[in-house]
Protein backbone atom coordinates (compact mmCIF):
# COMPACT_ATOMS: atom_id res chain seq x y z
CA UNK A 1 0.00 0.00 0.00
CA UNK A 2 3.25 2.36 0.94
CA UNK A 3 4.33 1.95 -2.65
CA UNK A 4 1.43 2.56 -4.26
CA UNK A 5 0.27 5.83 -2.32
CA UNK A 6 4.13 6.84 -3.25
CA UNK A 7 3.82 6.50 -6.92
CA UNK A 8 0.19 8.29 -6.97
CA UNK A 9 2.08 11.09 -5.20
CA UNK A 10 4.99 10.88 -7.46
CA UNK A 11 2.78 10.79 -10.42
CA UNK A 12 -0.07 13.93 -8.80
CA UNK A 13 3.25 16.22 -8.26
CA UNK A 14 5.61 15.08 -10.83
CA UNK A 15 6.15 18.64 -12.33
CA UNK A 16 7.55 19.90 -8.74
CA UNK A 17 10.53 17.85 -9.63
CA UNK A 18 11.43 21.11 -12.12
CA UNK A 19 12.63 23.82 -9.65
CA UNK A 20 11.44 26.78 -11.74
CA UNK A 21 8.17 25.36 -11.42
CA UNK A 22 8.38 24.50 -8.01
CA UNK A 23 9.38 27.96 -7.01
CA UNK A 24 6.50 29.63 -9.04
CA UNK A 25 4.18 27.09 -7.39
CA UNK A 26 4.72 28.49 -3.85
CA UNK A 27 4.92 32.09 -4.68
CA UNK A 28 1.89 32.22 -6.52
CA UNK A 29 0.30 30.28 -3.94
CA UNK A 30 0.68 32.07 -1.41
CA UNK A 31 -0.17 35.64 -4.02
CA UNK A 32 -3.06 34.08 -5.12
CA UNK A 33 -4.27 33.16 -1.55
CA UNK A 34 -4.33 37.02 -1.17
CA UNK A 35 -6.54 37.55 -4.23
CA UNK A 36 -9.00 35.32 -3.13
CA UNK A 37 -8.74 37.33 0.07
CA UNK A 38 -9.34 40.58 -2.01
CA UNK A 39 -12.18 39.22 -4.10
CA UNK A 40 -14.51 38.14 -1.30
CA UNK A 41 -13.85 41.49 0.35
CA UNK A 42 -14.37 43.61 -3.03
CA UNK A 43 -17.62 42.11 -3.32
CA UNK A 44 -18.88 42.65 0.48
CA UNK A 45 -17.48 46.34 0.38
CA UNK A 46 -19.94 46.90 -2.67
CA UNK A 47 -22.28 45.11 -1.15
CA UNK A 48 -22.28 46.68 2.09
CA UNK A 49 -21.95 50.14 0.42
CA UNK A 50 -25.16 49.99 -1.99
CA UNK A 51 -26.76 46.82 -1.17
CA UNK A 52 -27.01 46.55 -4.95
CA UNK A 53 -27.33 43.37 -6.95
CA UNK A 54 -26.83 45.32 -10.01
CA UNK A 55 -23.92 47.29 -8.69
CA UNK A 56 -22.11 44.00 -7.84
CA UNK A 57 -22.93 43.28 -11.64
CA UNK A 58 -21.29 46.44 -12.79
CA UNK A 59 -17.93 45.59 -10.49
CA UNK A 60 -17.57 42.49 -12.28
CA UNK A 61 -18.05 44.24 -15.50
CA UNK A 62 -15.25 46.43 -14.87
CA UNK A 63 -12.86 44.26 -12.99
CA UNK A 64 -12.95 41.56 -16.48
CA UNK A 65 -13.88 44.06 -19.23
CA UNK A 66 -10.51 45.07 -19.85
CA UNK A 67 -9.18 41.50 -20.35
CA UNK A 68 -12.04 41.20 -23.47
CA UNK A 69 -10.68 44.32 -25.57
CA UNK A 70 -6.69 43.39 -24.01
CA UNK A 71 -6.02 39.91 -24.31
CA UNK A 72 -5.62 39.28 -27.87
CA UNK A 73 -3.80 41.78 -28.19
CA UNK A 74 -1.40 41.12 -25.21
CA UNK A 75 -1.30 37.79 -26.72
CA UNK A 76 0.92 39.53 -29.45
CA UNK A 77 3.17 40.99 -27.29
CA UNK A 78 3.48 37.86 -25.34
CA UNK A 79 5.21 35.87 -28.43
CA UNK A 80 7.55 39.15 -28.83
CA UNK A 81 8.96 39.55 -25.21
CA UNK A 82 10.24 37.53 -22.25
CA UNK A 83 7.96 36.30 -20.53
CA UNK A 84 9.21 36.62 -16.80
CA UNK A 85 10.39 39.89 -16.89
CA UNK A 86 6.86 40.43 -18.27
CA UNK A 87 5.33 38.56 -15.16
CA UNK A 88 7.66 40.54 -13.11
CA UNK A 89 6.15 44.14 -14.52
CA UNK A 90 2.91 42.33 -14.32
CA UNK A 91 2.79 41.72 -10.20
CA UNK A 92 4.65 44.60 -9.45
CA UNK A 93 1.93 46.97 -11.02
CA UNK A 94 -0.93 44.36 -9.20
CA UNK A 95 0.79 44.84 -5.45
CA UNK A 96 1.04 48.73 -6.34
CA UNK A 97 -2.72 48.57 -7.16
CA UNK A 98 -3.51 46.49 -3.98
CA UNK A 99 -1.63 48.42 -1.88
CA UNK A 100 -3.81 51.79 -2.72
CA UNK A 101 -6.92 49.93 -2.75
CA UNK A 102 -6.14 49.37 1.06
CA UNK A 103 -5.15 52.84 1.43
CA UNK A 104 -8.46 54.32 0.20
CA UNK A 105 -10.26 51.13 2.50
CA UNK A 106 -8.33 51.96 5.69
CA UNK A 107 -8.66 55.58 5.68
CA UNK A 108 -12.27 55.49 4.91
CA UNK A 109 -12.42 57.34 1.89
CA UNK A 110 -13.41 54.67 -0.45
CA UNK A 111 -16.12 54.78 -2.85
CA UNK A 112 -17.80 53.00 -5.67
CA UNK A 113 -16.51 55.04 -8.42
CA UNK A 114 -12.88 54.64 -7.09
CA UNK A 115 -13.82 51.03 -6.56
CA UNK A 116 -14.70 50.75 -10.21
CA UNK A 117 -11.70 52.45 -11.56
CA UNK A 118 -9.20 50.13 -9.60
CA UNK A 119 -11.24 46.95 -10.83
CA UNK A 120 -10.73 48.51 -14.18
CA UNK A 121 -6.54 49.50 -13.94
CA UNK A 122 -6.83 45.45 -12.34
CA UNK A 123 -8.34 43.65 -15.31
CA UNK A 124 -5.82 45.71 -17.31
CA UNK A 125 -3.08 44.22 -15.46
CA UNK A 126 -4.34 40.75 -15.71
CA UNK A 127 -4.89 40.81 -19.66
CA UNK A 128 -1.46 40.84 -19.72
CA UNK A 129 -0.47 38.65 -17.15
CA UNK A 130 -2.95 35.94 -17.48
CA UNK A 131 -1.43 34.59 -21.33
CA UNK A 132 1.64 35.63 -19.87
CA UNK A 133 1.40 33.34 -17.21
CA UNK A 134 0.20 30.26 -18.83
CA UNK A 135 2.83 30.63 -21.54
CA UNK A 136 5.55 31.26 -19.39
CA UNK A 137 4.62 27.34 -17.80
CA UNK A 138 5.75 25.88 -20.95
CA UNK A 139 9.38 27.67 -19.93
CA UNK A 140 9.41 26.22 -16.37
CA UNK A 141 8.85 22.60 -17.16
CA UNK A 142 11.69 21.07 -19.06
CA UNK A 143 10.28 17.68 -19.69
CA UNK A 144 7.08 17.99 -22.16
CA UNK A 145 5.49 15.24 -20.66
CA UNK A 146 4.93 16.80 -17.52
CA UNK A 147 3.14 19.75 -18.90
CA UNK A 148 -0.10 18.53 -18.70
CA UNK A 149 0.57 17.75 -14.91
CA UNK A 150 1.81 21.28 -14.83
CA UNK A 151 -1.02 22.71 -16.29
CA UNK A 152 -3.21 20.72 -13.72
CA UNK A 153 -1.09 21.28 -10.82
CA UNK A 154 -1.22 25.20 -11.75
CA UNK A 155 -5.05 24.57 -11.35
CA UNK A 156 -4.60 22.88 -7.92
CA UNK A 157 -3.15 26.02 -6.95
CA UNK A 158 -5.43 28.48 -7.67
CA UNK A 159 -7.97 26.49 -5.88
CA UNK A 160 -5.85 25.70 -3.14
CA UNK A 161 -6.15 29.04 -2.32
CA UNK A 162 -9.31 29.75 -3.55
CA UNK A 163 -10.13 27.04 -0.34
CA UNK A 164 -8.17 28.72 1.65
CA UNK A 165 -8.59 32.65 0.60
CA UNK A 166 -12.43 32.91 1.40
CA UNK A 167 -12.18 31.51 4.70
CA UNK A 168 -9.62 34.35 6.10
CA UNK A 169 -11.18 36.87 3.91
CA UNK A 170 -14.58 36.22 5.86
CA UNK A 171 -12.58 35.98 8.91
CA UNK A 172 -10.38 39.48 8.19
CA UNK A 173 -13.64 41.04 7.32
CA UNK A 174 -15.80 40.62 10.66
CA UNK A 175 -13.06 40.92 12.73
CA UNK A 176 -11.37 44.35 10.99
CA UNK A 177 -12.39 45.49 7.96
CA UNK A 178 -12.50 45.01 4.10
CA UNK A 179 -9.09 47.28 4.38
CA UNK A 180 -6.77 45.08 5.79
CA UNK A 181 -7.80 42.29 3.75
CA UNK A 182 -6.22 44.24 0.72
CA UNK A 183 -3.32 45.10 2.40
CA UNK A 184 -2.69 41.38 3.43
CA UNK A 185 -3.17 40.79 -0.84
CA UNK A 186 -0.69 43.86 -1.76
CA UNK A 187 1.69 41.98 0.77
CA UNK A 188 1.30 38.41 -1.09
CA UNK A 189 3.02 39.88 -4.24
CA UNK A 190 6.09 40.06 -2.59
CA UNK A 191 6.39 36.18 -2.81
CA UNK A 192 5.74 35.48 -6.03
CA UNK A 193 7.52 38.41 -7.71
CA UNK A 194 10.59 37.18 -5.66
CA UNK A 195 9.56 33.47 -6.72
CA UNK A 196 10.40 34.86 -10.23
CA UNK A 197 13.58 36.75 -9.75
CA UNK A 198 14.62 33.50 -8.44
CA UNK A 199 14.73 31.80 -11.09
CA UNK A 200 17.07 30.57 -13.37
CA UNK A 201 15.91 30.61 -16.71
CA UNK A 202 17.66 30.46 -20.33
CA UNK A 203 17.30 33.48 -22.51
CA UNK A 204 14.00 33.74 -24.06
CA UNK A 205 13.89 33.45 -27.88
CA UNK A 206 10.41 34.99 -28.18
CA UNK A 207 9.25 35.21 -32.12
CA UNK A 208 11.61 37.03 -34.28
CA UNK A 209 8.82 38.10 -36.34
CA UNK A 210 8.75 41.83 -36.78
CA UNK A 211 5.16 42.15 -38.01
CA UNK A 212 2.80 44.81 -37.30
CA UNK A 213 1.19 43.75 -33.93
CA UNK A 214 -2.13 43.77 -35.69
CA UNK A 215 -1.01 41.83 -38.78
CA UNK A 216 -0.07 39.07 -35.82
CA UNK A 217 -3.19 39.32 -34.61
CA UNK A 218 -4.52 38.90 -37.66
CA UNK A 219 -2.82 35.48 -38.22
CA UNK A 220 -3.22 34.59 -34.72
CA UNK A 221 -6.98 34.83 -35.24
CA UNK A 222 -6.76 33.14 -38.44
CA UNK A 223 -5.24 30.40 -37.10
CA UNK A 224 -7.68 29.78 -34.32
CA UNK A 225 -10.19 29.96 -36.73
CA UNK A 226 -9.11 27.28 -38.74
CA UNK A 227 -9.14 24.97 -36.67
CA UNK A 228 -11.87 23.35 -35.43
CA UNK A 229 -10.63 21.63 -32.35
CA UNK A 230 -9.31 24.52 -31.18
CA UNK A 231 -12.21 27.30 -32.19
CA UNK A 232 -14.93 25.00 -30.24
CA UNK A 233 -12.81 24.53 -27.27
CA UNK A 234 -13.04 28.52 -26.71
CA UNK A 235 -16.43 28.82 -27.94
CA UNK A 236 -17.64 25.91 -25.27
CA UNK A 237 -15.18 27.66 -22.94
CA UNK A 238 -16.65 30.94 -23.52
CA UNK A 239 -20.48 30.29 -23.38
CA UNK A 240 -19.74 28.30 -19.83
CA UNK A 241 -17.84 31.74 -18.59
CA UNK A 242 -20.58 34.42 -20.04
CA UNK A 243 -23.26 32.25 -18.73
CA UNK A 244 -22.26 30.14 -15.92
CA UNK A 245 -19.25 31.97 -13.89
CA UNK A 246 -21.66 35.16 -13.28
CA UNK A 247 -22.57 33.18 -10.36
CA UNK A 248 -19.83 34.11 -8.18
CA UNK A 249 -20.75 38.11 -8.39
CA UNK A 250 -24.08 36.70 -7.19
CA UNK A 251 -22.62 34.99 -4.13
CA UNK A 252 -23.19 38.03 -1.74
CA UNK A 253 -26.83 38.20 -2.45
CA UNK A 254 -27.41 34.17 -2.34
CA UNK A 255 -25.41 34.29 1.27
CA UNK A 256 -27.58 37.87 2.67
CA UNK A 257 -31.00 37.47 0.82
CA UNK A 258 -31.25 33.55 0.40
CA UNK A 259 -29.01 31.74 3.50
CA UNK A 260 -29.63 34.38 5.87
CA UNK A 261 -26.07 34.78 6.50
CA UNK A 262 -22.97 37.67 6.64
CA UNK A 263 -19.49 37.73 5.36
CA UNK A 264 -18.60 34.34 7.27
CA UNK A 265 -21.21 32.63 5.16
CA UNK A 266 -19.81 34.27 2.19
CA UNK A 267 -16.24 32.86 2.83
CA UNK A 268 -17.46 29.04 3.36
CA UNK A 269 -19.54 29.51 0.03
CA UNK A 270 -16.83 30.50 -1.61
CA UNK A 271 -14.42 28.13 -0.05
CA UNK A 272 -16.61 25.15 -1.04
CA UNK A 273 -15.79 25.97 -4.57
CA UNK A 274 -12.73 26.22 -3.93
CA UNK A 275 -12.87 22.38 -2.09
CA UNK A 276 -14.34 21.16 -5.14
CA UNK A 277 -12.21 22.76 -7.59
CA UNK A 278 -9.27 21.55 -5.65
CA UNK A 279 -10.66 17.76 -5.79
CA UNK A 280 -10.85 17.94 -10.06
CA UNK A 281 -7.91 19.53 -10.05
CA UNK A 282 -6.18 16.46 -8.06
CA UNK A 283 -7.89 14.27 -10.13
CA UNK A 284 -6.30 15.86 -13.47
CA UNK A 285 -3.37 16.06 -11.88
CA UNK A 286 -3.13 11.87 -11.93
CA UNK A 287 -3.54 11.66 -15.11
CA UNK A 288 -1.08 10.14 -17.13
CA UNK A 289 -1.72 11.24 -20.92
CA UNK A 290 -4.04 13.80 -22.40
CA UNK A 291 -5.55 11.64 -24.17
CA UNK A 292 -9.03 10.82 -23.59
CA UNK A 293 -9.63 14.72 -22.61
CA UNK A 294 -12.19 15.19 -24.39
CA UNK A 295 -14.60 13.11 -22.76
CA UNK A 296 -13.61 14.75 -19.90
CA UNK A 297 -14.25 18.11 -21.34
CA UNK A 298 -17.59 17.01 -21.58
CA UNK A 299 -18.64 15.17 -17.91
CA UNK A 300 -16.98 19.14 -16.73
CA UNK A 301 -19.20 21.22 -18.44
CA UNK A 302 -22.54 19.26 -17.89
CA UNK A 303 -21.34 18.72 -14.03
CA UNK A 304 -21.17 22.60 -13.82
CA UNK A 305 -24.25 23.40 -15.57
CA UNK A 306 -26.40 20.77 -13.32
CA UNK A 307 -24.41 21.96 -10.28
CA UNK A 308 -24.94 25.58 -11.14
CA UNK A 309 -28.91 24.83 -11.42
CA UNK A 310 -29.15 22.41 -7.66
CA UNK A 311 -27.42 25.80 -5.88
CA UNK A 312 -30.17 27.80 -7.54
CA UNK A 313 -32.49 25.69 -5.67
CA UNK A 314 -30.62 25.66 -2.60
CA UNK A 315 -32.11 27.08 0.83
CA UNK A 316 -30.30 25.52 3.61
CA UNK A 317 -26.57 25.54 3.67
CA UNK A 318 -25.79 21.68 3.19
CA UNK A 319 -27.47 21.46 -0.10
CA UNK A 320 -25.72 24.57 -1.34
CA UNK A 321 -22.37 23.18 -0.10
CA UNK A 322 -22.46 19.97 -1.88
CA UNK A 323 -23.74 21.69 -5.06
CA UNK A 324 -21.03 24.33 -4.83
CA UNK A 325 -18.22 21.96 -4.54
CA UNK A 326 -19.91 19.97 -7.79
CA UNK A 327 -19.39 23.36 -9.39
CA UNK A 328 -16.21 24.03 -8.81
CA UNK A 329 -15.04 20.61 -9.83
CA UNK A 330 -16.84 20.82 -13.38
CA UNK A 331 -15.59 24.18 -13.71
CA UNK A 332 -11.99 23.61 -13.11
CA UNK A 333 -12.29 20.30 -14.74
CA UNK A 334 -13.61 21.74 -17.78
CA UNK A 335 -11.15 24.66 -18.21
CA UNK A 336 -8.33 22.75 -17.32
CA UNK A 337 -8.45 19.62 -19.39
CA UNK A 338 -9.51 22.65 -22.14
CA UNK A 339 -6.05 24.62 -21.41
CA UNK A 340 -4.10 21.03 -21.23
CA UNK A 341 -5.43 20.05 -24.76
CA UNK A 342 -4.80 23.50 -26.02
CA UNK A 343 -1.59 23.25 -25.17
CA UNK A 344 -0.81 20.40 -26.64
CA UNK A 345 -1.53 20.58 -30.06
CA UNK A 346 -0.76 24.38 -30.25
CA UNK A 347 2.14 25.35 -32.78
CA UNK A 348 4.99 26.85 -30.87
CA UNK A 349 4.81 30.38 -32.48
CA UNK A 350 1.18 30.74 -31.70
CA UNK A 351 1.41 29.84 -28.08
CA UNK A 352 1.27 33.59 -26.43
CA UNK A 353 -2.04 34.33 -28.89
CA UNK A 354 -3.58 31.38 -28.08
CA UNK A 355 -3.36 32.03 -24.60
CA UNK A 356 -4.88 35.30 -24.88
CA UNK A 357 -7.63 33.94 -27.14
CA UNK A 358 -8.17 31.51 -24.37
CA UNK A 359 -7.47 34.26 -21.29
CA UNK A 360 -10.58 36.26 -23.42
CA UNK A 361 -12.48 33.15 -23.35
CA UNK A 362 -12.31 32.25 -19.89
CA UNK A 363 -12.08 35.42 -18.51
CA UNK A 364 -12.90 38.55 -20.96
CA UNK A 365 -16.82 37.38 -21.38
CA UNK A 366 -17.25 37.37 -17.65
CA UNK A 367 -17.70 41.10 -17.75
CA UNK A 368 -20.65 40.49 -20.33
CA UNK A 369 -22.32 37.93 -18.11
CA UNK A 370 -21.39 39.65 -14.92
CA UNK A 371 -22.91 42.71 -16.19
CA UNK A 372 -26.16 40.97 -17.43
CA UNK A 373 -26.48 38.83 -14.57
CA UNK A 374 -26.41 42.22 -12.60
CA UNK A 375 -29.45 43.35 -14.54
CA UNK A 376 -31.67 40.18 -14.60
CA UNK A 377 -30.80 39.30 -10.75
CA UNK A 378 -32.40 42.77 -10.13
CA UNK A 379 -35.56 42.37 -11.81
CA UNK A 380 -35.83 38.08 -10.96
CA UNK A 381 -33.66 37.47 -8.46
CA UNK A 382 -30.38 35.99 -7.79
CA UNK A 383 -31.41 32.01 -7.69
CA UNK A 384 -33.61 32.08 -11.20
CA UNK A 385 -30.25 34.10 -12.56
CA UNK A 386 -28.42 31.45 -11.82
CA UNK A 387 -30.46 28.57 -12.49
CA UNK A 388 -31.12 29.76 -16.21
CA UNK A 389 -27.34 30.25 -16.47
CA UNK A 390 -26.77 26.56 -15.74
CA UNK A 391 -29.33 25.84 -17.83
CA UNK A 392 -27.24 27.27 -20.84
CA UNK A 393 -24.67 25.55 -19.90
CA UNK A 394 -25.80 22.46 -20.29
CA UNK A 395 -26.99 23.04 -23.21
CA UNK A 396 -23.67 24.25 -24.33
CA UNK A 397 -22.34 21.07 -22.95
CA UNK A 398 -24.57 18.97 -25.63
CA UNK A 399 -23.87 20.58 -28.66
CA UNK A 400 -20.18 20.11 -27.43
CA UNK A 401 -21.05 16.27 -27.08
CA UNK A 402 -22.26 16.29 -30.86
CA UNK A 403 -19.16 18.48 -32.29
CA UNK A 404 -16.78 15.75 -30.32
CA UNK A 405 -16.45 12.65 -32.76
CA UNK A 406 -15.02 15.34 -35.57
CA UNK A 407 -12.57 17.12 -33.09
CA UNK A 408 -11.59 13.44 -31.72
CA UNK A 409 -10.44 12.55 -35.43
CA UNK A 410 -8.51 15.87 -35.77
CA UNK A 411 -6.43 15.74 -32.29
CA UNK A 412 -5.83 12.43 -33.14
CA UNK A 413 -3.48 13.23 -36.16
CA UNK A 414 -1.67 15.42 -34.23
CA UNK A 415 -1.24 13.71 -31.09
CA UNK A 416 0.48 10.93 -33.83
CA UNK A 417 2.32 13.53 -35.44
CA UNK A 418 4.06 15.21 -32.16
CA UNK A 419 4.45 11.07 -30.65
CA UNK A 420 1.69 11.56 -28.01
CA UNK A 421 0.15 8.21 -29.22
CA UNK A 422 1.92 5.95 -31.59
CA UNK A 423 -1.03 4.28 -33.77
CA UNK A 424 -1.53 5.49 -37.08
CA UNK A 425 -4.75 7.78 -37.92
CA UNK A 426 -7.91 5.88 -38.59
CA UNK A 427 -11.28 7.00 -38.82
CA UNK A 428 -13.46 8.70 -36.63
CA UNK A 429 -14.96 5.97 -35.14
CA UNK A 430 -12.11 3.91 -34.13
CA UNK A 431 -10.05 6.96 -32.73
CA UNK A 432 -12.75 7.97 -30.42
CA UNK A 433 -11.01 7.12 -27.61
CA UNK A 434 -7.63 9.68 -28.52
CA UNK A 435 -9.63 12.58 -27.61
Amino acid sequence: MTNDRDTMFSRVTRALQHRNFRLFFGGQTISLTGTWITRVATSWLVYRLTGSELLLGVVGFCGQIPTLLLTPLAGVLVDRVDRRRMLVVTQVLSLLQSALLAVLTLTDVITVTQLLVLQLVQGAINAFDMPGRQSFVVEMVEDRRDLPNAIALNSMMVNGSRVIGPSIGGILIAAVGEGWCFAVDALSYVAVIWSLLAMTTPPSTPSTNHAHPLEDFRRGWSYVASSLPIRSALTLVAITSTMGMPYTVLMPAMAAEVLGGGPNTLGVLMTAVGVGALAGGIYLASRRSVVGLGRVILVGTLLFGASLVAFSLSRRMPMALVALAASGAGFIVQMASTNTVLQTIVDEDFRGRLMGFYTMAILGTVPIGSLLAGVVASRVGAPLTIRLGGLLVVVSGIWFAYALPSIRAIVRAIYVERGIITVPPVDIDTGAKTL
